[in-house]
């Protein structure tokens, strides 16, 4: 069973300081392939060890299901490889585009919200998912402005992709935060549009407030603030048991630090669990 509760996503940073902790308290630890693959040398031999203690969740960086390029088949066996060797049971991805056939530009790139991108990605997450042994989940992402007129809510556009390719969704709930925010909607509202019942894991992290501008951007480098862990809270209040990862890939503090933020995440998941128990 894919296990439960806070996780931690990897990083290079404190991964020793991982192994050599004598208990980090910590459900599972998630790794972007990406990272890992085609490597040799030190990371796999590390990798082998954190499988030894941990769980292991996949998160995928590169897939580009917005993109226009053919799906990479090379890419494709080496990550069904890689996914049989951690033993992952599902693996998860962005829905955003990242590239042209020429150049990768390696940053997650707002999709329109029209029904020629639902059919584009739906037909892309199809071709991918059969391509892998596990399950697919698709997470929702930040966008600072709309790369074309919107046709439909970016809610709707989650759930017309969902429910045509029949993925999960990984939910991000800063990237909900953060958009609720920057384009001024509810974001309990929003999430109360979404199928609950495909979340299949969650992602909380921190963002940064340019006040003079009035915009939250996500950049994974702060603690993931209160409004944030309220939004984790409300959404296990209604599905119940889940993985939850806290990532953070900038200003990295001590192990420790993020270590304390696992525990106040999981107080803050524990009270969710009573309330859905009810």
């Amino acid at each position: 069973m894919t296990p439960c509760g806070i996780g931690l996503g990897l990083r290079w940073p404190f991964l020793e300081d991982l192994l050599d902790h004598p208990n980090p308290g910590l459900s599972f630890v998630e790794i972007s392939p990406e990272n890992y693959m085609r490597r040799g040398g030190y990371f796999p031999a590390a990798l082998a060890h954190i499988g030894e203690r941990f769980s292991v969740l996949t998160h995928g960086l590169s897939m580009s299901l917005g993109g226009t390029d053919p799906l990479d088949d090379g890419y494709f066996a080496e990550l069904r490889r890689f996914l049989r060797q951690v033993g992952a049971r599902a693996h998860s991805e962005h829905l955003c585009w990242s590239g042209t056939p020429h150049v990768r530009l390696h940053e997650l790139l707002p999709l329109p919200f029209t029904r020629e991108a639902v059919a584009h990605v739906v037909a892309r997450t199809r071709q991918a998912q059969a391509r892998l042994d596990v399950p697919l989940a698709l997470e929702n992402i930040t966008y600072y402005a709309h790369p074309a007129p919107p046709e439909m809510t970016e809610a709707d556009f989650l759930n017309e992709i969902l429910a045509q390719s029949g993925a999960g969704l990984m939910l991000d709930v800063n990237n909900v935060y953060v958009n609720s925010r920057n384009h001024g909607f509810d974001p309990l509202e929003f999430l109360g549009q979404l199928p609950l019942e495909r979340v299949v894991q969650l992602h909380v992290a921190g963002h940064h407030s340019w006040e003079d501008e009035d915009l939250l951007v996500d950049t994974h480098g702060a603690p993931a603030p209160d409004p944030v862990i309220a939004l984790l809270a409300w959404v296990i209040e209604r599905t119940g048991p889940l993985p939850v990862v806290l990532e953070r890939d900038q200003h990295i503090p001590p192990l420790d630090d993020l270590l304390d933020e696992v525990r106040t995440l999981q107080a803050a998941y524990d009270r969710a669990l009573a309330v859905y128990g009810r």
